[in-house]
C-alpha cells in the first residue's frame, strides 16, 4: 500500500476504509436508484398513461350516445330539454379527442384509427344529429319521421362503436407487452442488487483487514515496549514506530515517561545523598560548604555564596560560606546583608528566584589555574521554612541551565531550609539553656528577696482594699450629686418656660391697652392722661427688656441659647445704630460718631441679631454713664490679635464703643461682667438698670467666637472692645468649636429669640396698608380675659368683627357656627382643650386646611415655635404682641387666603 495511506493517522484510516464502503454503497445506491426511476416511468405509463387512453376512448364513445339520445328524446317529444345532453355531447366529444389524440401522437396507427373515428362522428353530426334537431326546430314534423323510418344515422353510430372497439383492443395490446417487459427489467434489478452486495462487502471485509492490520501490529509493539519498562529489564530501551500516526504519538509519549522516569530517579538520588550529607553537620559554616560542594557536582556550578538569616527578626543576612571565591571575590561581595537591600536582600524579601543572564564582564570572575572568565549565569534562591526566609543562596555557572536544574535547585533549597532551621534552633536550644542555668540562679537569689517583700505587699494590699472602699463610696454619692444637678437643670428650664409665659401674659394686654390709650384717638383724654399711658406703655416696655434680659442670661446659662449665622453688612452701621440711639444722643446733647475704617470688608458672616445686641447693650451703657462729649462706635479690622484665652487664627474685626463718660476703677473691671453686678451701689441709684447687659454681651462673646475687652479710666472714659472672627464665608455653628466656655451652649436651628423687643407707640398703624382687615372676621382664642380684651378693642379699631372663645372647645364650636370667620388668632397654653389639640382637630377633622391660624405663645423657646407649626399653625408670634408685626402678618395670611378662593371659583 502507498506509504501515504500508512503515514495516516489512526482516525484518517479508519475514515479512508469508511469512505471506501460509503463510495461503494453510494455507487449501489445511484444504479438501484437508476432502474427504480425506470420502473416507476413504466408503472406510471401502465396506471396513467394505458388507463388514461381507455377512459378517454369510452368518454367519446359516450358523447356520442349523448347525441345521438338527445337528438331522438327532442325529435319525438319537441322538449327542448332533450337537447341538453346533445349539445353537450357535442361540446365534450372534441375536447376529449383533443386529449387523446395528444396521448397516442406517438403511435401512428392508433392515431389514424382515432382520425376516423372523427370523421364518422363528424359525418353523424352533420348527416343525422344536427340535421334532425333543424328539421325539428323548423316544425317539419313529417320530414323527421320520415328519416326515422330511413335511420342513416344508425348504421354511422354503429361504424363509430366498431372502431372504438378496434382502438381499444390495440392498447390492451400494447398494455400487455409493457406489462411484459416490466416484469423483466424488475428480474433484472434484483440480481443487479445482489451482485454490489457482494462487491461492498468484499470490499468493506478486505478494508477492516488491512486497516486493523496495521494497527494491531503496532500497538502490540507498543505494548511490548512497555511491558519490558514494568518488568525492569531495560530502562534505556525506546519504541521504535514506522507509522505517523497516534500510535506513532503513543510511542513518543512511552519514550518520554521512560526519560522522566530516569531524570527523576536520579533526582531522587541526588537528593537522598545531599540530605544524608546535611544531617552529618552541626554548624552553619559547615553546612553551607558541604551544601555548596555537592551542588556544584550535580549543577555544574563555578560559584556560590551562602547567606543565612540572623537576628530575632530575621531582618539581616550574613555570608556564612563560599564555593571558589578568593580573596578579591571576598573584597567585592558584602558580609552581610539587610532585608530587602540589593538582589540577595530582595530576594529573601520576595522569596522569588532571580534568573540573572548576560552578566557584565565586570560581575565575578570564575578563576582557575589558566586563567578567568565571567560566568554566562547567575541564580539567586531563597530557602524557605514554614513561610520563613532562613537562608539565600547565590550561585553562577558558565553554562545556562536546563529548566530540570531549576527543579532539582529547588528540591535543594528545602532541605538547605529545613537543615539550616534545625541547626539554628539546636544553636538557640543550647543558648537558651545556658541562659536559663543563669536565671535560674538568679532566681533563686531573688526569690529570698521576694519572700520578704511578700509581707510588705500583704500589708500595702489591705491599705490599698480600704483606699478603695472608700473610692466607691465617694464615686456613688458624685452619681447622686450629678442626678440632682440634672434634675435641678430641668427644673430650672421648666422654670424658665413657666416665667416667661407668666410674665409676658399680664404685659401683652398691660403694653396693648397702654398704647391704645395713648394713641387717645377718640379724643377723649386730657393731655396729662395721655402722659400716662405713655408712661406706663414705656414702663412696661422697659420691664418686657428687664425679662428678656434675665432670660437671655439664663438661657445662655442653661445652654439653650441659639446662634444663626447670616451675612452681616457693615455699611449700613451708620444709618442702623443712628436710627437707635441718634435722638438719645441728640436728648442728652452728645456726640455720636460711627465710624468704619477703610480696611473694614463690606460683609462678613456671623449672628447679625446677636451682634446688634451686644452693641447696643454697649452703645446704652455708654450712652447711659456718659453726660456730656461724645460717644463713638469704631469698626477696624486686625490682621492679628491675641489675648488671655483667646488665639484666633486669622484676622479680626474689632468692634469699639468709646465714651467720655465716668470711667470703671481697675479693681472693678472683673465685677461688671458679673450677673446683676455694677462698679458701685451709688452707681445703681445714679444710673438705674440691672446690671445684666455686660453679663449678657460677654456670654453671647463667646457664642460667637470672639472676645471683650475693657480699656477704662476713672473720670476719663471707657472703651468696650468686640473682637469678632473676619470670616468672609458663610459658617456652621456647630462645626465651628470655640476656645470658649460657651462654645457647648450653641443651639443651631430656626429663628433666634432676640432677647430685645422695642416697644414703642407707632403712628403709622392707622396706614392705609390695613384697610383689607376692614370687615373681615377674626376669632381671637385665649383663656386670659384681660387679653381677650386687649387684642379685641385693638382689632376692632381697623374694622374688623372680632369673635372670643376661652378654650379649645369653645374655638371649635365658634368656628363650625361661624363658616365666614376668615382667621384666628390662638393662644397655645388654654385649660380643658390645649392648643395643640385644637389645632389638630381644625385641620384634620374640619379640614380647614387653608384657614390662617396664627399661635399666639408667651413661651419663645425655638422647640415651642416649631411644635406649633408642627401642629397645624400658619404662623406663630409671641406674647406680648407687637401691633404693627400682627397686622402685617394678618394682611398677609389674608390675602393669600382670597387668592386662593378666587382662583378656585375660577376653576369651579
Amino acid at each position: 500500500m502507498d506509504n501515504r495511506v500508512w503515514n495516516l493517522k489512526v482516525r484518517g484510516k479508519i475514515a479512508l476504509g469508511y469512505s471506501m464502503i460509503l463510495f461503494l454503497l453510494g455507487l449501489f445506491l445511484v444504479i438501484v436508484q437508476g432502474r427504480i426511476s425506470e420502473l416507476e416511468q413504466e408503472t406510471v405509463m401502465l396506471s396513467g398513461h394505458d388507463m388514461q387512453v381507455n377512459a378517454l376512448t369510452f368518454q367519446i364513445e359516450k358523447n356520442v350516445l349523448d347525441m345521438e339520445t338527445g337528438q331522438r328524446g327532442y325529435a319525438i317529444t319537441g322538449d327542448e330539454s332533450y337537447l341538453a345532453p346533445y349539445y353537450d355531447g357535442l361540446e365534450q366529444w372534441r375536447i376529449h379527442y383533443t386529449d387523446l389524440h395528444a396521448m397516442i401522437s406517438g403511435n401512428s396507427t392508433q392515431v389514424d384509427n382515432l382520425s376516423n373515428i372523427k370523421t364518422n362522428i363528424e359525418t353523424w353530426i352533420v348527416k343525422s344529429g344536427q340535421y334532425v334537431v333543424d328539421l325539428k326546430q323548423a316544425g317539419r314534423n313529417a320530414e323527421v319521421s320520415a328519416y326515422f323510418r330511413a335511420d342513416t344515422g344508425k348504421s354511422i353510430v354503429d361504424q363509430i362503436r366498431k372502431q372504438s372497439k378496434h382502438f381499444r383492443d390495440i392498447e390492451k395490446t400494447i398494455t400487455s407487452q409493457r406489462i411484459t417487459n416490466l416484469k423483466s427489467r424488475n428480474s433484472q434489478l434484483i440480481v443487479t442488487m445482489y451482485i454490489l452486495w457482494s462487491l461492498v462487502a468484499l470490499v468493506a471485509i478486505a478494508a477492516s483487514i488491512l486497516i486493523s492490520g496495521g494497527i494491531v501490529k503496532t500497538l502490540k509493539n507498543v505494548i511490548d515496549a512497555i511491558n519490558h519498562i514494568a518488568d525492569g529489564n531495560s530502562k534505556v530501551r525506546r519504541i521504535e514506530v514506522k507509522t505517523k500516526d497516534e500510535i506513532h504519538d503513543l510511542a513518543m509519549a512511552t519514550n518520554r515517561l521512560l526519560e522522566n522516569v530516569e531524570r527523576e530517579q536520579r533526582i531522587s538520588d541526588q537528593v537522598a545523598r545531599m540530605s544524608v550529607k546535611l544531617q552529618e553537620k552541626t554548624a552553619p559554616a559547615d553546612l553551607s560548604d558541604t551544601f555548596l560542594s555537592q551542588l556544584a557536582t550535580m549543577l555544574e556550578i563555578q560559584y556560590g555564596a551562602v547567606y543565612i538569616a540572623q537576628g530575632n527578626y530575621g531582618d539581616s543576612l550574613v555570608r556564612v560560606s563560599s564555593y571558589a571565591g578568593g580573596e578579591e571575590d571576598i573584597h567585592i561581595g558584602r558580609e552581610k546583608v539587610m532585608m530587602g537591600e540589593g538582589l540577595v536582600g530582595q530576594c529573601a524579601l520576595d522569596q522569588n528566584v532571580l534568573k540573572l543572564q548576560e552578566l557584565p564582564g565586570d560581575y565575578i570572575h570564575i578563576s582557575s589555574g589558566l586563567g578567568r572568565t565571567p560566568p554566562r549565569q547567575a541564580v539567586i534562591a531563597p530557602a524557605i521554612f514554614e513561610n520563613r526566609t532562613v537562608a539565600v543562596v547565590e550561585v553562577a555557572s558558565l553554562m545556562k541551565w536546563a529548566p530540570e536544574h531549576f527543579t532539582l535547585l529547588k528540591q535543594m533549597l528545602d532541605l538547605l531550609a529545613v537543615s539550616v532551621n534545625s541547626v539554628m534552633t539546636r544553636m538557640q536550644i543550647e543558648q537558651l539553656y545556658s541562659e536559663s542555668q543563669t536565671m535560674n540562679e538568679e532566681l533563686q537569689t531573688q526569690s529570698e528577696e521576694l519572700q520578704i517583700q511578700t509581707h510588705e505587699l500583704i500589708n500595702v494590699n489591705s491599705k490599698l482594699e480600704t483606699q478603695k472602699q472608700f473610692a466607691e463610696n465617694t464615686a456613688a454619692d458624685l452619681e447622686e450629686l450629678n442626678e440632682e444637678l440634672e434634675r435641678s437643670s430641668r427644673y430650672k428650664s421648666e422654670f424658665l418656660a413657666n416665667m416667661s409665659h407668666e410674665l409676658r401674659t399680664p404685659l401683652n394686654s398691660m403694653l396693648l391697652l397702654s398704647q391704645i390709650l395713648a394713641e387717645n384717638q377718640g379724643g377723649n383724654l386730657t393731655e396729662e392722661q395721655q402722659t400716662y399711658a405713655s408712661v406706663i406703655h414705656s414702663s412696661g416696655s422697659d420691664l418686657l427688656a428687664i425679662i428678656n434680659d434675665i432670660l437671655d442670661l439664663s438661657k445662655v446659662e442653661a445652654g439653650k441659647m441659639q446662634i444663626e449665622t447670616s451675612a452681616v453688612n457693615l455699611t449700613e452701621f451708620p444709618s442702623l445704630f443712628d436710627g437707635y440711639f441718634g435722638k438719645t444722643a441728640e436728648s442728652k446733647k452728645l456726640e455720636f460718631i460711627v465710624d468704619i475704617q477703610d480696611n473694614v470688608p463690606d460683609i462678613f458672616y456671623t449672628d447679625e441679631l446677636r451682634l446688634h445686641q451686644i452693641l447696643r447693650n454697649l452703645l446704652s451703657n455708654a450712652f447711659k454713664f456718659t453726660e456730656k462729649g461724645s460717644v463713638k462706635l469704631e469698626v477696624s479690622k486686625l490682621d492679628s490679635f491675641s489675648a488671655a484665652g483667646y488665639h484666633p487664627s486669622g484676622a479680626v474685626l474689632a468692634f469699639s464703643v468709646i465714651d467720655s463718660g465716668i470711667g470703671i476703677s481697675s479693681d472693678k473691671r472683673n465685677l461688671i461682667f458679673e450677673a446683676f453686678q455694677q462698679a458701685d451701689g451709688s452707681t445703681a441709684r445714679r444710673f438705674g438698670g440691672t446690671g445684666l447687659g455686660l453679663s449678657i454681651s460677654q456670654q453671647l462673646t463667646k457664642l460667637l467666637g470672639g472676645h471683650l475687652g475693657l480699656k477704662s479710666k476713672p473720670n476719663e472714659g471707657s472703651i468696650f472692645t468686640l473682637y469678632l472672627p473676619c470670616t468672609e464665608e458663610p459658617w456652621d455653628p456647630q462645626s465651628q468649636l470655640f476656645n470658649s466656655e460657651a462654645a457647648a451652649a450653641v443651639e443651631v436651628g430656626g429663628p433666634a429669640d432676640s432677647g430685645y423687643s422695642e416697644m414703642r407707640i407707632d403712628d403709622s398703624l392707622n396706614s392705609a396698608e390695613y384697610q383689607c382687615l376692614a370687615g373681615k372676621t377674626v376669632l381671637v382664642v385665649d383663656d386670659d380675659s384681660r387679653n381677650i380684651f386687649a387684642l379685641t378693642k385693638t382689632l376692632q379699631k381697623y374694622d374688623m368683627k372680632v369673635l372670643t372663645a376661652q378654650n379649645g372647645f369653645e374655638c371649635l364650636q365658634t368656628v363650625r357656627e361661624h363658616p365666614e370667620i376668615g382667621i384666628v388668632l390662638l393662644d397655645i397654653m388654654m385649660p380643658v382643650l390645649d392648643g395643640y389639640d385644637t389645632l389638630s382637630i381644625l385641620r384634620e377633622e374640619l379640614l380647614l386646611s387653608e384657614l390662617p391660624i396664627i399661635a399666639v405663645s408667651a413661651k419663645t423657646m425655638k422647640e415651642d415655635r416649631e411644635k406649633c407649626l408642627a401642629a397645624g399653625a400658619t404662623d406663630f408670634i409671641k406674647k406680648p404682641v407687637v401691633i404693627k408685626e400682627l397686622l402685617q402678618m394678618m394682611c398677609q395670611y389674608m390675602k393669600e387666603q382670597s387668592d386662593w378662593r378666587s382662583e378656585n371659583a375660577k376653576t369651579r
